[in-house]
């Protein structure tokens, strides 16, 4: 059974669940008479958004070399993406500055504010500490007993017969 859309003369419009055949239903309201009106249509398939600014071709290659056709039809989907965005702020994702894009960060951009991984001060993700201006300072060797003044130095072992 398909779903009607039916007005009273109130001015109430609803929706209602009925055979082709049925009656008009009464107004929900008012009680008064209803008519079935025109509904809007829908096409089946799934709803896109478009490609988001992560998405979009960053190079030259990603453009088939600038194929005009190409770039025009990216255009027109990013400006319909904008105004989507516009309307949607949620849809938008995460607007911070991008600071560092390749290496171990090309999968998950480093974006401004985030802490940056790895090991402390390292740079290249391994904890193993060998020295690379870590926070504690490397413990000086123990220092040996040095002679005080008025006497001759450690003494020598003894032997005994």
């Amino acid at each position: 059974m398909p779903i009607y859309v039916f007005k009273c003369g109130c001015g109430l419009r609803f929706e209602h669940l009925a055979s082709f055949d049925a009656a008009a239903p009464g107004c929900p309201s008012c009680g008064g008479e209803t008519r079935k009106i025109p509904a809007g249509f829908s096409l089946g398939g799934r709803a896109d958004a478009g490609l988001s600014k992560e998405q979009m071709p960053q190079t030259w290659r990603g453009t088939y070399d600038g194929s005009r056709e190409y770039v025009t039809g990216l255009r027109r989907q990013w400006d319909r993406r904008q105004r989507l965005e516009a309307k949607h702020p949620e849809l938008a994702g995460d607007q911070r500055p991008i600071i560092a894009h390749e290496g171990r960060y090309h999968d998950a951009p480093l974006r401004a504010g985030d802490p940056i991984g790895g090991a402390a001060g390292h740079g290249h993700g391994h904890g193993h500490g060998h020295g690379h201006g870590s926070a504690d300072p490397p413990a000086a060797p123990p220092a040996a007993a040095k002679p005080t003044s008025g006497s001759a130095g450690p003494a020598a072992p003894s032997t005994s017969d």
